[in-house]
């Protein structure tokens, strides 16, 4: 993709835009795609994303002694990890993070978005491990649009005793106004996503943007 100066901000990375990247997100823009192809493209894209986001958790050195019997000095996750989904779109990203941590942790935060038009959200159900205080925590939600709803699931984990710095956020989409509300609401916190789009319509739609996920991810179009 071309140059955009989010790129060069330290909190916001772009999973590397490979053909196979960029040729499976053309399945899953593409509105002739049928649900059952994008929940599989989705799927491996999703695999891809935890992947990518894993490499920014803090690692400890680990010295380990191979089958041969010769030393090896590596590398081990320094956290305990934990996965918190915004319902109900996030929900389809969990497989994906059980694929990579099979016994992580997996809370979820219920957010729903006001329909007054102010792009303000409203918290309804948070369930997450007690001692979540304590881990970092992989924040699941596809599209990062306006950023409200992200806004909104940070502050409750920030009030349930997570470190800020603690957050990485994983989407599929983002667009520059929801990445740029969000940072400068939490600046501390780390944003991976699949995309970078253009941005936000009247509608406050994300375009090109690849139309309602859940809808088109669970069939409920």
């Amino acid at each position: 993709m071309e140059s955009h100066p989010l790129l060069d901000f330290p909190q916001f990375s772009l999973v590397p835009q490979t053909p196979q990247i960029i040729a499976l997100m053309t399945i899953l823009r593409d509105r002739t795609t049928q649900r059952s192809d994008f929940v599989f493209y989705s799927d491996r894209l999703f695999r891809i994303l935890m992947e990518e986001g894993l490499a920014y958790l803090p690692f400890s050195k680990k010295a380990i002694i191979t089958p041969t019997e010769v030393p090896v000095d590596g590398l081990e996750f320094g956290t305990k990890l934990c996965g918190v989904s915004i319902i109900r779109a996030g929900e389809s990203m969990e497989n994906a993070l059980r694929q990579v941590l099979p016994h992580v942790r997996i809370g979820k935060i219920l957010i729903q978005r006001k329909e007054d038009g102010s792009g303000t959200c409203q918290h309804f159900y948070t369930k997450i491990p007690k001692d979540i205080s304590h881990r970092n925590v992989l924040l699941l939600d596809p599209m990062l649009a306006t950023g409200g709803s992200a806004i909104c699931a940070i502050g409750e984990l920030l009030k349930n005793g997570v470190l800020e710095q603690n957050i990485l956020f994983l989407n599929m989409v983002a667009v520059p106004e929801g990445v740029k509300a969000v940072l400068s609401a939490y600046p501390k916190i780390k944003i991976v996503s699949v995309a970078l789009d253009e941005g936000l319509n009247e509608k406050k739609y994300i375009v090109p943007g690849i139309g309602d996920f859940g809808d088109r991810y669970f069939g409920t179009e």
